[in-house]
């Protein structure tokens, strides 16, 4: 479970959970539980004693989304959701020891969102702790090993009142954040120093770059690889690049989006579309030489056409993946589907694929 862990100051058993902060939590858990096939297990808000807000919690294999929403018209909440729309506030890790790792990150420098506390009821106890990271968002570390709820202290069982049918998702591969402008080597090395992370690749504007859009990219991963963390900027292009659409639409750094992995990408994103959820379109062209660069793979070709999967191959063997558009109506957060067949990189292969396939989104918006 642990390698590096003698010298990993920060031992993570992966992520934990993610929460968004939305306006309408109960309307987008069920979008959730229907688009994405996630079961409603959890629920805290009025009816469970929390008067200003309530939360909805959806999962699906190991991932854990949760929907918060404010029940006042001024509180932290409702000014995140005015500011940002819908988007990601907390990125929750799950360790062994909350307390120790708000500790060590602190120590190396990072700013505290919330100190050490410990929760409890009848299904033992959880301690969280948190910290800022880029943007508004928060890391909080999670300790549920003394806990057998369905989810934390203050939540109720909640199951789905419709009849759920997971798309086969399994858990985060990896979590993508957009910072601005000359920004990325600071979080890089925030990652790096406060929480111990490794610089896995980097990827520069030779490597992404269209006709028109340019950004820099780079991946920390931690100690034994179970979260990784993407990080782009913006890089000078002829025209507006879709991370500079994103900062401008959500006004600060932030997620920009969630890879969920799956075992079988095909069964996986012919049921999502079949419900309706949205995906970048590449066009036939990019499936010309497809087999000149990826080589031999075991889907069928033109099964991976119909879907419009994109593959790419690095030394260890290869991956499909795929974009959704973003999920609310700001053009902020969005879903790759991803599965990996030995391959540990990002498809960097696809990238000009991909962001031409945004920017004619964006062109579509007004905003390239």
């Amino acid at each position: 479970m642990h390698a590096n862990s003698s010298s990993d100051f920060l031992p993570l058993n992966g992520s934990d959970h993610i929460e968004f902060y939305v306006g309408n939590a109960k309307q987008a858990a069920y979008y959730y539980q229907t688009a994405f096939g996630f079961e409603l297990i959890a629920y805290a808000g009025p009816e469970t004693g929390r008067r200003d807000q309530a939360s909805y919690v959806v999962q699906q294999g190991k991932i854990r989304l949760v929907f918060t929403t404010s029940l006042l018209p001024d509180s932290a909440i409702a000014r995140h959701v005015l500011l940002h729309g819908d988007g990601v506030k907390v990125l929750a890790l799950w360790v062994d020891d909350a307390e120790k790792s708000f500790r060590e990150t602190i120590a190396r420098g990072a700013k505290a969102a919330a100190e050490p506390q410990t929760i409890r009821d009848e299904f033992g106890e959880v301690t969280t702790a948190s910290i800022h990271t880029y943007g508004e968002t928060i890391h909080a570390f999670v300790e549920r090993r003394n806990y057998n709820g369905p989810f934390m202290p203050g939540f109720i069982q909640r199951k789905s009142a419709l009849p759920v049918n997971p798309v086969g998702l399994k858990y985060i591969d990896h979590c993508v954040g957009n910072v601005g402008w000359g920004e990325m080597n600071k979080w890089v090395e925030f990652y790096e120093k406060v929480m111990g992370f490794k610089l896995l690749i980097t990827f520069d504007d030779n490597d992404i770059s269209t006709d028109y859009t340019a950004l820099m990219s780079k991946v920390v991963s931690n100690g034994n690889g179970y979260v990784k963390f993407p990080i782009n900027e913006p890089a000078e292009g002829k025209k507006k690049s879709q991370i500079e659409e994103y900062l401008d639409f959500y006004h600060s750094p932030g997620v920009q989006h969630i890879a969920l992995a799956t075992d079988n990408i095909l069964f996986t994103v012919a049921e999502l579309r079949k419900r309706g959820v949205e995906f970048l379109e590449v066009p036939a062209t990019y499936y010309e030489d497809l087999m000149e660069r990826v080589g031999t793979i075991d889907e069928e070709i033109n099964a991976i056409k119909d879907l419009n999967l994109l593959v790419d191959r690095d030394e260890e063997g290869y991956l499909l993946q795929i974009f959704t558009k973003p999920v609310e109506d700001r053009p902020t957060v969005f879903y790759e589907i991803i599965q990996r067949k030995g391959a540990k990189s990002f498809g960097k292969g696809n990238f000009k694929a991909l962001f031409e396939a945004i920017e004619r989104e964006q062109a579509r918006r007004g905003n390239l």
